[in-house]
């Protein structure tokens, strides 16, 4: 594995710059495909943070010209005002509405990208709304949500995209480990709780899901899991789990994550059955699986408390029960943490910027118009170079 150029910096900002410290493998992935991007212009959509900014950085020092819009409600202000002195156009700001953030999106896509980084499939939506653009040669989707949304579309785009989230390498490390640590890590900034002998339920256990209900069991909260697919709720059993039907665990559940990516799991029904002093916290990509109108049916009053990122909304019911939402449902590792490890969101943009070479420069990996996962060899050898790193100590 090459070593990474001690010559090649990031932005002045000092999150940044610790991130940067422990990304290695992007930094050696950039050293030897940095000159693919030489001349291009990157689209981005995601989450403005300081590990975010670590690939930017790289990308805008290897001579592409970078346009970035952050996903919403996670931009971090101070990360996003050192990239722009920094010479990159960033598109809007962390208070954004939809609405906004969809005006953001297309203020990206208006720069004319030769090359798209998604998270969410906003901006490749936007780019088959207009009928494609002339010198798009392909992207890369960061996440589950947004290949499933691509996949739903009569037609595929016509140019290749590589759905991030469908490599394994990443499912295992940055998923499964990474989602795990932060979104608990988020729930306790936001909350001040014990997580020892509290009754949490976690909706969905994919890999997103498997790291949280993990997480919160090995630091001793009492786990209980609802999923669908018996495959997945095997799993969990496997793991030591209690697994039933969501609408039998919801009365015994204090704390409810969110983790199926799917809109409207928790309906009438399912706020019916909670019972009094939940909480609830989002870790979908979209803050869309609390049904807010049918909360809002059965909601008499709001108290909203909390620093930024962290706001509590505590909904007084009709039948006097108390059900607290957490920053809306928008991901809590995001809102009230940090997100995701650093190492782990190296793995995660190395997988983007490797692909994104190849993308760039037609290398020979069978690439094929609409959705399909990381090249296997890309995904091998970022796993074997993961190796490296893990074990040189």
């Amino acid at each position: 594995m090459p070593q990474p150029s001690p010559a090649r910096s990031v932005i002045p900002h000092d999150g940044t710059q610790w991130a940067a410290r422990h990304m290695p493998l992007l930094a050696s992935t950039m050293q030897t495909f940095g000159a693919a991007f030489a001349g291009r212009r990157i689209g981005i959509c995601l989450h403005i943070e300081p590990k975010t900014a670590v690939l930017v950085s790289y990308l805008a020092q290897a001579g592409a010209d970078v346009v970035i819009t952050g996903s919403p409600g996670t931009t971090q202000e101070d990360t996003a005002d050192a990239l722009r002195d920094f010479g990159v156009t960033v598109v809007g700001h962390r208070s954004d509405t939809l609405d906004q953030h969809r005006k953001n999106i297309e203020q990206v896509v208006e720069s004319q990208p030769d090359l798209i980084l998604d998270n969410g499939a906003d901006l490749i939506e936007a780019v088959i709304a207009r009928g494609g653009l002339p010198g798009l040669i392909g992207a890369t989707e960061e996440t589950t949500t947004g290949g499933l949304r691509i996949r739903s579309w009569d037609s595929p785009p016509a140019f290749p995209v590589i759905v991030i989230n469908d490599s394994r390498l990443k499912l295992l490390v940055e998923n499964e480990f990474g989602v795990g640590q932060s979104v608990v890590q988020g729930f306790m900034n936001a909350t001040n709780l014990m997580l020892p002998g509290a009754h949490a339920t976690v909706v969905g256990y994919g890999p997103c899901g498997r790291g949280v209900a993990d997480t919160l069991a090995r630091l001793g909260a009492r786990v209980s899991v609802a999923d669908t697919d018996p495959y997945r709720a095997l799993e969990a059993v496997m793991a030591g789990h209690r697994v039933g039907d969501l609408r039998d665990l919801l009365p015994q559940t204090q704390l409810l994550f969110l983790a199926t990516g799917h809109p409207d799991v928790i309906g009438s029904a399912e706020i019916e059955a909670l019972r009094d002093g939940t909480l609830i916290a989002g870790v979908g990509h979209m803050p869309w699986e609390l049904d807010t109108r049918a909360l809002g049916e059965q909601t008499t009053s709001v108290r909203r408390s909390g620093a930024s990122g962290q706001e509590r909304s505590v909904h007084q019911l009709h039948d006097g029960r108390e059900i607290t939402v957490l920053a809306d449902t928008k991901m809590i590792n995001l809102t009230a943490a940090k997100g995701n490890p650093i190492q782990a969101m190296d793995l995660g943009l190395t997988l983007q910027a490797r692909s994104l070479a190849a993308i760039a420069t037609g290398e020979a990996l069978s690439l094929v118009n609409g959705t399909q996962a990381v090249p296997a060899p890309i995904d091998r050898q970022v796993a074997a170079d993961l190796v490296h790193v893990l074990t040189r100590i």
